[in-house]
């Protein structure tokens, strides 16, 4: 599956969870599933629990996020001391 036909799983709609990307078709946002992922969730326990995900629909999530960081610069929270 190419990068566009992942992308094209995303969707923004300001009527639909405050305008969050979500997944189409859900109201799954990216923000949600990349947490359970962050927090030890894995990519087949997120699918068991909302039936009609997909794999593919987990790599949307993590390319779209991927994507939006593309242009951004970072900066320390806090400096490190030796």
């Amino acid at each position: 599956m190419t990068d566009q036909q992942l992308l094209e799983r995303i969707t923004i709609n300001a009527k639909v969870m405050v305008g969050k990307p979500v997944i189409k078709g859900t109201r799954l946002t990216i923000e949600y599933v990349l947490n359970l992922l962050a927090h030890g969730a894995t990519v087949a326990e997120i699918l068991e629990e909302y039936e009609g995900l997909t794999q593919e629909d987990v790599q949307a999530c993590l390319l779209f996020a991927t994507r939006s960081l593309e242009n951004t610069t970072f900066m320390p929270l806090a400096s490190e001391t030796a």
